[in-house]
């Protein structure tokens, strides 16, 4: 099942591409991704509500809260940057290199996480690389 979402994922990042780069037509990256962010701040909250898992926040390690706070830092500088340079490129140009994090994901969990390295998996992120600099250039 988890391809199903990531390939729902996938469409829904798509949008956000396309809906970024009109809406970034008359107004600073930087205002764009703040009013980005409230509204995914509260879909995200209304779900939680919704499905009732807020209570689930007493579960929470302080390293698990820690590195969640991590992820939001990281998240947050991402729209910073992916919103400028949407702005200043071609939403058909950003959008692919913005996916260059896949390459990273591979090489990072390998490193981090300790996850096994494929051929699969090292092609994959070869052709990313490759596919990247070919946009780029």
């Amino acid at each position: 099942m988890w391809w199903i979402y990531a390939l729902v994922e996938a469409l829904f990042a798509a949008l956000t591409a396309i809906f970024a780069k009109i809406g970034l037509r008359d107004i600073n990256s930087d205002l764009a991704t703040a009013i980005r962010t409230v509204v995914i701040l509260v879909i995200a909250w209304g779900v939680a509500f919704f499905r009732g898992e807020v209570h689930g926040m007493k579960l929470i390690s302080k390293e698990g809260l820690v590195f969640l706070i991590l992820s939001g830092i990281a998240t947050g500088l991402s729209w910073l940057f992916y919103f400028k340079a949407l702005q200043l490129g071609r939403v058909s140009q950003v959008a692919p290199v913005d996916k260059l994090s896949l390459a990273l994901v591979i090489i990072l969990s390998v490193a981090f996480l300790g996850e096994p390295l494929t051929w699969k998996m090292l092609l994959g992120a070869l052709l990313i690389i490759g596919g990247t600099v070919v946009l780029i250039l």
